[in-house]
C-alpha cells in the first residue's frame, strides 16, 4: 500500500509594494511572501478530491487583503495577522508558515534631508521572517538578514591549519576578510518588538565583526553569534552562514613591482563556505 507520508503546499514569490501615507511623511515597503500549508490534504493526492483544497491562488490575494487592513508595522506581526486570518476560515489546515523576505527602500537624503515621498535602495540586503503556528498552539518566529556584505582590510588572519601535497595556500597574517552573512534566530520570548530586536541584533553582528580580531571565518562567526546570545536575552539561538568572499594578492613582481597588501583581485567562486548554529547551555 502506497500512502502519502508528508505534504505540504503553497504560494511562493507573492511580490507586494506597500506604501503607509502618514501625515508629512510616506513609509515604503517591499515584500515577497510564500505561505505554506499543512493539514488533511491525503485525499487530495490520492482520491483526486480537491474538496479541501484552499487553491494557492486565493492565498495570493489573502497576502493583498490583509495588508489593505493590516495594522503590523513589521513582517513578524504581518505574518501573525496572516496566520490568524487563514487558520479561522481553514479548519482543515493543521500547520500555517508564512516566510517573508524584504528589501530596505531608504528615504533619499536631499539637502542633508530625507525626501518625505522618494526613496532609494543603497543595499542589496533582505530583511526576513518565518512565522508558524498550528490551529491551537502558539506562534513560532524566526527573523533573519541575508546578504549582509562586509569587509575588513585588516585584523584578519589564517594560519596553522592543515597543509599537505595539494596545499597550495599560504598562510596569512593580515588579509582581507570579506563575506556576505545570512543570519537566522528564534526568540525565548518577545514583546512583540521584533523591529527593534532585529536592529540590536544585526548592530551587535557588525559590530563584533568589526572589532574582533580574526584567525579564521569559524573564529569570527562564532565570536558574532555569541555576542549576540550574551547581549540579548529575547534569543533563544542563532543560525550564521558567511561564505568567505575571497580577494587574492596579486603577484606583481613579474612586473619589478612590489604589493604591500593592497593590490588584490576579488574571486566570487568558488568560496568557503562556514556555517554554524549557537545556543545557550545550561
Amino acid at each position: 500500500m502506497i500512502v502519502v507520508a508528508e505534504n505540504k503546499y503553497g504560494k511562493s514569490k507573492v511580490r507586494l509594494v506597500q506604501v503607509k501615507r502618514k501625515s508629512g511623511i510616506h513609509e515604503l515597503r517591499q515584500w515577497t511572501v510564500e505561505v505554506l500549508l499543512q493539514g488533511d490534504f491525503d485525499s487530495c493526492f490520492v482520491d483526486a478530491d480537491n474538496s479541501k483544497i484552499l487553491p494557492t491562488d486565493t492565498m495570493k490575494n489573502m497576502v493583498y487583503s490583509v495588508a489593505r487592513n493590516s495594522a503590523a508595522e513589521c513582517m513578524e506581526e504581518f505574518a501573525k495577522e496572516f496566520i490568524d486570518f487563514l487558520l479561522s476560515r481553514n479548519p482543515q489546515v493543521s500547520v500555517a508558515e508564512v516566510s517573508i523576505s524584504e528589501k530596505t527602500w531608504e528615504h533619499l537624503q536631499t539637502r542633508g534631508k530625507p525626501h518625505p515621498t522618494t526613496f532609494v535602495q543603497t543595499t542589496r540586503e533582505c530583511q526576513t521572517a518565518k512565522v508558524t503556528r498550528t490551529q491551537a498552539g502558539e506562534f513560532s518566529v524566526k527573523s533573519g538578514l541575508e546578504d549582509l556584505v562586509i569587509m575588513k582590510t585588516s585584523g584578519s588572519a589564517f594560519e596553522g591549519y592543515i597543509q599537505d601535497s595539494l596545499t597550495t595556500l599560504p598562510p596569512a597574517k593580515d588579509r582581507l576578510l570579506g563575506t556576505a552573512v545570512r543570519a537566522d534566530w528564534s526568540y525565548t520570548e518577545s514583546d512583540g518588538t521584533f523591529a527593534a530586536l532585529r536592529e540590536k541584533v544585526r548592530e551587535i553582528l557588525l559590530s563584533e565583526f568589526a572589532a574582533h580580531d580574526s584567525k579564521s571565518v569559524q573564529d569570527t562567526l562564532y565570536a558574532m553569534g555569541r555576542a549576540v546570545l550574551e547581549k540579548v536575552a529575547e534569543v533563544n539561538d542563532i543560525e550564521l552562514a558567511m561564505p568567505n568572499k575571497h580577494c587574492l594578492l596579486v603577484d606583481l613582481s613579474r612586473f619589478g613591482q612590489d604589493n604591500p597588501n593592497e593590490i588584490f583581485v576579488p574571486v566570487d567562486e568558488p568560496h568557503g563556505n562556514i556555517q554554524a548554529r549557537l545556543c545557550r547551555q545550561g
